[in-house]
């Protein structure tokens, strides 16, 4: 529970009861009553054995089935209807036409305003400040990141490129201090960066204290460590070695061992090497030079990509207005929340789809895993 709450830093500690209530291994059991097995990845991340997840979506389809519940789309909310402070219903506009759906209870589940290609648009935000709920400031989080002018132009020739098994380091320059670090895959594109390590460090990058000043002064970097299995005195051991075996060659044609293609021109440029010169009159301190850039592969980041391309959605409706053991509101009787329109998000790794597992479990007003 306790690694659960510390990977939210988007108000963690509200959702204690929730998880208490639906757990990690209850999602799990349920998949594999379901026929859908799962496997573990690095990170204790879960998946389906066969890595899709429609999988997942289908064995929801099933369980939705077997309660005969009526499932009815193409109809967009226009309002949450209430009588004497209780939540009765919605009305919605289907084809042109007005149509009001009437419940005991109304449960909010629309997500945040990220990838409003899964009509996740914000209306779920509009429909509550009608009724007085705050909503907090909508932030993109676990999103790609652009970078300065100077870094473009080498993460284009980067484009495409995927690495694996990299230590990063995020730093505040001005204040010399390390935001974030994390080890894994990361990938170049046309505007910056991304990959999981990436989406992670945003999620922290969010919260740290004047991050669009620093961003605006270039005083963020990112610092990528290619081969951080190896200090730098085992490293220049390597590159030595490898210089023997290549010593007639040029150095353009020496890195091949050491590096991906497409990396091996940008790292030879911010070497200052001449990339004609032989490999046996490279100097010690040219050598030294690139086995540090090797260890410290620099990026200046600039900002966030636009909130549509975030993963996730940071902020939503504020905490302090819902009951935290029935999701509840606690400003309209019988109007529930569960997900990401909650003001609560979590780093990459499965956490946010358990929020919303937990969270949809306690606002449905269940009572145990089996009822």
């Amino acid at each position: 529970m306790e690694e659960f709450i510390s990977n939210i830093p988007g108000n963690g500690m509200f959702l204690y009861s929730s998880f208490q209530r639906f757990t990690n291994q209850d999602i799990i059991k349920i998949l594999k009553q379901q026929g859908v097995e799962v496997k573990e990845e690095r990170g204790h991340r879960i998946f389906p054995v066969t890595d899709q997840a429609k999988d997942v979506l289908e064995a929801f389809e099933r369980i939705l089935k077997k309660q005969k519940v009526q499932i009815q789309t193409d109809r967009k909310v226009e309002e949450i209807l209430v009588d004497k402070g209780k939540a009765i219903g919605v009305r919605c506009l289907f084809h042109g036409q007005e149509e009001s759906y009437f419940a005991d209870k109304v449960i909010l589940a629309t997500g945040g305003k990220s990838y409003p290609v899964t009509g996740s648009t914000g209306d779920g935000y509009k429909l509550t400040e009608k009724l007085g709920h705050t909503v907090t400031k909508l932030q993109p989080s676990l999103i790609p990141l652009t970078v300065n002018k100077t870094s473009l132009a080498l993460c284009k020739q980067l484009q495409g490129l995927s690495l694996r098994n990299i230590a990063i380091q995020i730093k505040d320059t001005e204040r010399n201090k390390v935001v974030y670090e994390d080890f894994g895959e990361m990938l170049f594109t046309h505007w910056g960066v991304s990959g999981p390590v990436i989406l992670s460090g945003s999620a922290h990058l969010l919260r740290y204290p004047k991050i669009q000043e620093l961003l605006e002064k270039d005083k963020v970097k990112l610092c990528i460590d290619l081969k951080p299995a190896l200090t730098e005195e085992k490293l220049e051991e390597r590159v030595l070695r490898d210089f023997e075996q290549e010593k007639n060659k040029e150095f353009r044609n020496s890195l091949n061992g050491l590096l991906p293609n497409k990396m091996i021109e940008p790292m030879i440029e911010l070497s200052g090497i001449d990339r004609n010169k032989k490999v046996n009159s490279i100097t010690k301190v040219e050598r030294k030079r690139l086995v540090k850039l090797f260890k410290n592969f620099e990026i200046i980041l600039k900002g966030f990509r636009p909130i549509e391309e975030a993963i996730i959605t940071s902020g939503g409706i504020a905490i302090r207005e819902i009951n935290p053991k029935t999701m509840e509101s606690k400003l309209v009787k019988g109007l529930y929340f569960a997900g990401e329109i909650i003001d609560v998000d979590a780093y990459t790794g499965g956490f946010n789809l358990q929020i919303a597992y937990s969270t949809g479990f306690v606002a449905g007003g269940y009572q145990n895993e089996d009822n």
